[in-house]
């Protein structure tokens, strides 16, 4: 009997080991190119889901808000140095 299993068709990990520099040949995790070993599905939730959030401060829709006023700033002050 001659029975492929869907993990044996799978795509293979594509990490290669540091020390032999041979590849992992793990099955790949579906619409990953790597195993669940290195790396696939990997990180903490984002924003309130994850365990560690407290208030909201250094999200990146907080960063990118940020980011857009310092911007904003510095084109008012160049047009206000123009002026002068």
């Amino acid at each position: 009997m001659n029975r492929a299993y869907a993990f044996q068709k799978a795509p293979r990990c594509s990490a290669t080991s540091k020390r032999t520099g041979k590849p992992c040949q793990a099955p790949a995790v579906r619409d990953w190119s790597v195993c669940r070993f290195h790396g696939a599905r990997g990180g903490a939730p984002k924003g309130e889901r994850n365990g560690m959030y407290r208030h909201g401060l250094y999200t990146a829709k907080a960063a990118d808000k940020r980011r857009r006023l310092r911007d904003f700033l510095v084109q008012v002050r160049e047009t206000i140095a123009g002026i002068s």
